[in-house]
């Protein structure tokens, strides 16, 4: 089971450091790369919220991510790179395609695509795209998932959608990854694992999951790959999960409380540790290694870490150096 870490990318993300700098961004890539993680991982939001999350009401402004995973690219060498997940409707399919081929030059054939529905809908009325239904969602990202899949081995390549088209498009240089990257689908509702089965190569879900919660639509998705006459294996599973990790059971109490003062102000505040870690990878490194053993023989192949109390927040980079012991502890 590979182990990603979710990077800092939003004004939110690092405590005290607003606007968030790039330097940051490249020093937790590299550092997580050092430590011998195996991807990391960025979101979609052209500004963000995180009231949902507790926080005060506002937008925050972060990074493009295909942008920073392109300087990425050149400022690491093995790690593989990821969204989770790209916004569809935000770019042409062909025009996204072209975007991720040439990240997947630059970084010598590293990238993984997460694409997804969309569900923000700020997003959408910042572009001045139309905010459709779930169900025309989904549809015009199966198609997306199409053209990405069949463009990116350099065309000719023809597409006759609904949303998206394509009459003898190239894309040129092709991807390395042959005949595509891979492309995963973030989400957890049946007709999203539908889709996933029918089109994608992988499927994440996030942030808080225990392994008895994720079995159940692990069970949804096994059942759609049953209907479409697809070896449910085929399918990479992703997770991604709140970390904490101490050395000890005191540091971990010493961790949570360091990380309440770095969080966003209204998301954990009086939020003991017991009650947090529910659902989310927290304990010692002999019980956070335990967990990832016990995910991994639920079948998920792959972990994003999360080190904040928000998405794509952090706290401590002294967080990963403690996770990444713990992914020792776990039998290959």
């Amino acid at each position: 089971m590979e182990i990603g870490l979710a990077l800092p990318q939003f004004d939110f993300s690092v405590h005290g450091e607003c606007p968030l700098r790039w330097d940051t961004v490249i020093a937790w890539a590299q550092r997580a790369e050092l430590l011998g993680f195996g991807s990391v991982w960025l979101a979609d939001h052209l500004a963000w919220s995180i009231e949902q999350y507790g926080a005060a009401p506002g937008r925050w402004q972060g990074y493009e991510p295909l942008a920073v995973l392109a300087g990425l690219a050149r400022a690491t060498s093995r790690v593989r790179l990821g969204t989770l997940v790209l916004v569809n409707q935000l770019r042409p399919a062909a025009v996204l395609t072209k975007a991720v081929a040439t990240i997947d030059v630059l970084s010598g054939g590293r990238m993984t695509v997460g694409l997804g529905a969309g569900w923000f809908e700020p997003d959408f009325t910042d572009a001045g795209i139309p905010f459709e239904r779930p169900g025309v969602r989904l549809a015009q990202l199966a198609e997306a998932i199409q053209v990405v899949k069949g463009l990116s081995a350099g065309g000719p390549f023809t597409f006759e959608g609904r949303f998206h088209r394509a009459a003898g498009a190239r894309c040129l240089p092709p991807s390395v990854q042959q005949p595509a990257p891979p492309v995963w689908v973030g989400g957890k509702g049946d007709r999203l694992l539908e889709l996933c089965a029918r089109h994608a190569d992988g499927w994440n879900t996030v942030w808080t999951w225990t392994i008895e919660d994720w079995r159940v639509r692990a069970a949804v998705l096994d059942a759609a790959c049953e209907r479409v006459g697809r070896e449910p294996a085929t399918v990479a599973r992703s997770v991604g999960l709140y970390t904490l990790v101490g050395e000890n059971e005191a540091d971990l109490q010493r961790q949570w409380r360091r990380l309440q003062e770095l969080s966003p102000p209204g998301v954990v505040d009086g939020v003991g540790l017991a009650d947090w870690r529910k659902g989310h990878l927290v304990g010692t490194v002999e019980e956070v290694a335990e967990q990832l053993a016990g995910w991994k023989a639920a079948g998920v192949t792959s972990i994003v870490a999360n080190l904040g109390t928000v998405p794509f927040g952090v706290g401590q980079m002294v967080g990963v150096d403690a996770l990444a012991t713990a992914c020792t502890l776990v039998e290959p």
